[in-house]
């Protein structure tokens, strides 16, 4: 059960292997206990219609009731049929219902928050275009919950094509990585791309403000997906999908910044593409939580150098697109920027939006999407336009 090594090529850095020995007798290794079906289930509400595509989820507790949003519509592609749910659960197997949105159009990133003093739980989500085809984002929409159960309907957050990928309250405060720029991602043209990284935070749930001061945008290039934490120390460690591309190659980025100096990421070039980044730190060990392409090598990046920028964007995305899929634990070591495969949790075919919720002491209830885990191992693009459920898990990290 020795994690797999993975060397990587680093720029601008000249990195080797991780300098933590990993089968060191001491070390224990993570594990995973149980699988649990959510949606569909017969504990959901009678209010909440399951489609077959259920994919895109954040969780969220709350003094002990927990909250769980997702998106589910026809198949993984755009739908006018799209819907959002939230419902809500103090034992997370009886489900009550909160609230639905359907905007006639697609939605998708699902994200969750609290607000203490407020007493209020905000929803944010993306909006996106109707052709199964394109990825085309419109803007980012919210909802709130007051204290007393009610719910706001959706308003625009902002409406200039920003996507929200990640929120969590990091030093008593929502932090918010999102992404501007996405159209670029599935519709590449001649030159290198401009996708602009945010990392904003809030007060208010609603006015968003730059996390380092007055510098909203934090990177610029080929990477979207992003999520972040913070190192024992104070200093910031990112991953990010890369699938865009940039000088370097295509894949994710391993980056760490300063803690006086937040803004100036030093970043490592995968070769692999993490899929839907889920980062945390345990004991002073950081833990990723993302999609694993099941191949020889397992690397996005297929290194087809001769080609233009555009051609190599197109072979690594059909060359993804035909293989299986699993949603994995990488360990993440920030000293070498080095990323290692640990587990598989119980998944396949169109897999991996993974959110999770901390119970301490090492345990987190991770919730994810998978096609049926004990059917047929479906490559990525037959998993798309099939039936993908909603799981829970517990996941033990020493």
């Amino acid at each position: 059960m020795r994690p797999a090594l993975t060397c990587l090529a680093a720029l601008p850095l000249v990195l080797g292997c991780p300098s933590q020995p990993l089968d060191s007798a001491d070390q224990d290794l993570p594990r995973i206990e149980g699988l649990v079906q959510v949606v569909p289930s017969d504990g959901l509400p009678d209010d909440v219609i399951v489609q077959d595509a259920n994919n895109n989820l954040d969780v969220l507790d709350v003094d002990g009731t927990v909250y769980l949003a997702w998106r589910t519509a026809p198949t993984h592609f755009a739908s006018s049929e799209a819907m959002i749910y939230v419902v809500s659960s103090t034992d997370e197997q009886t489900w009550k219902f909160e609230t639905a949105i359907h905007q006639g159009t697609d939605l998708r990133e699902p994200r969750l928050t609290y607000l203490k003093e407020a007493q209020q739980v905000f929803l944010y989500f993306a909006v996106l275009g109707e052709t199964p085809t394109a990825f085309e984002p419109q803007g980012t929409m919210y909802a709130s919950r007051d204290h007393e159960g009610h719910w706001t309907d959706p308003e625009w957050l902002r409406q200039d094509d920003f996507i929200p990928w990640r929120i969590k309250s990091e030093r008593s405060q929502p932090q918010l990585m999102g992404y501007t720029g996405g159209g670029e991602i599935y519709d590449p043209k001649d030159g290198l791309p401009e996708l602009e990284i945010e990392w904003l935070t809030t007060s208010n749930g609603i006015d968003w403000e730059p996390i380092v001061e007055d510098l909203p945008v934090v990177h610029t290039g080929g990477a979207s997906e992003a999520d972040f934490t913070y190192q024992d120390g104070g200093d910031l460690l990112v991953v990010a999908r890369n699938e865009a591309g940039d000088s370097f190659g295509f894949g994710s980025l391993i980056c760490t910044a300063e803690k006086g100096n937040l803004a100036a990421w030093q970043c490592a070039h995968d070769l692999k593409k993490y899929d839907s980044p889920l980062l945390f730190d345990r004991a002073g060990r950081y833990w990723l939580i993302a999609r694993r392409n099941l191949t020889e090598t397992g690397n996005y990046d297929l290194e087809m150098n001769d080609l233009s920028h555009e051609e190599q964007s197109l072979q690594y995305e059909a060359s993804y697109w035909g293989e299986p899929k699993r949603c994995s634990l990488w360990q993440v070591f920030p000293e070498d920027l080095v990323v290692l495969h640990t587990l598989d949790f119980p998944s396949q075919g169109d897999t991996c939006f993974p959110s999770a919720l901390d119970r301490g002491d090492g345990h987190y209830t991770v919730y994810n999407y998978s096609n049926d885990v004990d059917g047929e191992d479906l490559v990525w693009n037959q998993g798309q336009v099939a039936p993908t459920y909603i799981y829970k898990q517990e996941l033990y990290v020493p």
